[in-house]
């Protein structure tokens, strides 16, 4: 689906589609893609556990947010805001 996804996005065709904010990472996801079936879109619903999912992306988030502080002090403050917040 990758490429459906590359395409999509290089064809304008997710211009007019809705977008959801992914309350861990902050980046926008979109609902819908052509050629992607939906629920590959939400990584969460293509687990057979959801609250695996949930303590994976945490650990993911939190690894994140500990491998960056080395890089911290030299980025702005807008920078350092936009990290993951693990979710409880």
């Amino acid at each position: 689906y990758t490429r459906a996804m590359l395409n999509a996005a290089l064809d304008g065709d997710l211009d007019d589609v809705e977008f959801v904010t992914d309350e861990r990472f902050g980046f926008e996801v979109p609902t819908s893609c052509p050629g992607v079936p939906s629920e590959v879109l939400q990584p969460r619903t293509t687990w057979n556990d959801g609250e695996a999912y949930d303590a994976t992306a945490n650990k993911l988030a939190t690894m994140f947010n500990e491998n960056f502080k080395r890089y911290e002090a030299g980025v702005s403050a807008e920078v350092n805001a936009s990290a993951p917040t693990p979710l409880a």
